[in-house]
């Protein structure tokens, strides 16, 4: 790899931004395409479809042999209430290489023993998610019921432009919160984000049972197609 590119490379994987290495396997021809500049590539589907996979592999264009070389970041999860439901959903995040933290300003809650192995933050919204880095590769859920604690967590979210966020509640409770969104400057295209009920209708009812339909919602929006996106919501 030529240092010009391995520079690029690097400097596009500390900022968390995936990039495509593209590799002529005939004559050893090698360029870099950010993701801004995917959709605007000649093999725009191609690398499209196996950033969403987030795997490298082999494609035949046009009778060349390209390998792509996916560097895609790895996926966080930040959940915002040290609940049942997180005690469930943190395990099974992690057991699908997810980074998972847990925020929750209630000690009682947010404690080791109930959260072993999972990076937890006993404070409040605004101390506990800026050094946390949100971006883009960031999964972001709300589970309190307070708030206190999950509406300046959703702006921060909004703020932050996470690939999934979605909150805990029936509908009516999702109604009253768009309502205290609206009054604290979130927009209609922000509101619209938001997963609410959370996770995928499949009849869940116990913590464990909403969890899985809440690591499934996430999957969906990291890997599959916009149009099949809007199919599972």
């Amino acid at each position: 790899m030529k240092l010009e590119i391995l520079k690029e490379l690097n400097a596009e994987r500390a900022a968390r931004r995936p990039v495509i290495v593209v590799t002529d396997t005939a004559s050893g021809e090698q360029r870099l395409v950010k993701a801004r500049d995917i959709g605007s590539d000649p093999l725009r589907a191609e690398l499209a479809k196996q950033l969403r996979m987030g795997k490298s592999g082999n494609v035949e264009v046009g009778g060349k042999k390209l390998f792509l070389n996916v560097y895609a970041p790895t996926a966080r999860l930040v959940i915002i209430g040290a609940v049942h439901i997180s005690q469930a959903l943190a395990p099974l995040a992690r057991s699908l290489d997810y980074d998972v933290a847990i925020v929750d300003p209630r000690t009682a809650f947010a404690s080791p023993e109930r959260f072993p192995d999972v990076k937890l933050i006993a404070e409040w919204p605004d101390i506990a998610l800026p050094p946390l880095n949100v971006d883009h590769y960031t999964a972001f859920v709300a589970v309190t019921h307070d708030p206190k604690i999950d509406d300046p967590a959703l702006l921060h979210a909004f703020a932050k432009d996470c690939f999934y966020i979605g909150a805990l509640g029936s509908r009516k409770t999702h109604a009253k919160r768009v309502e205290r969104l609206r009054a604290q400057g979130a927009s209609e295209a922000d509101i619209a984000r938001i997963h609410a009920p959370i996770g995928l209708d499949i009849g869940a009812v116990s913590p464990a049972e909403i969890a899985v339909s809440i690591m499934a919602e996430i999957t969906a929006q990291l890997r599959l197609p916009p149009r099949e996106k809007e199919q599972a919501a």
